[in-house]
């Protein structure tokens, strides 16, 4: 974007018209996720899909338990391991 003059927009022009995408983005996401919304409450079997979005949101949430909140292996067996392959290694016993 240039000005009438031909100059190009500054920092603070930049960062207002970023701003201003975010919120229009925002905005659209707000409206289409109020609509869906609506729809779902119309829907006859609401309890049974609350359910199952409850029993989904929560093995999701153990999968990402298990995959950050797992402990990291012991450094010295990790040490201990990478110490023996070496000596097989160098010993011609892989």
């Amino acid at each position: 974007m240039t000005h009438q003059d031909g100059r190009k927009p500054g920092l603070t022009e930049d960062a207002a018209a970023l701003v201003a995408g975010l919120a229009d983005l925002a905005v659209c996401g707000l409206s289409t996720a109020l609509g869906g919304v609506s729809g779902l409450l119309r829907r006859a079997d609401l309890g049974d899909l609350l359910a199952d979005g409850q029993q989904e949101t929560k093995a999701r949430g153990r999968l990402v338990l298990a995959r950050y909140a797992a402990p990291p292996p012991a450094h010295l067996e990790v040490l201990a391991r990478t110490v023996t392959a070496r000596t097989r290694a160098e010993s011609g016993r892989e």
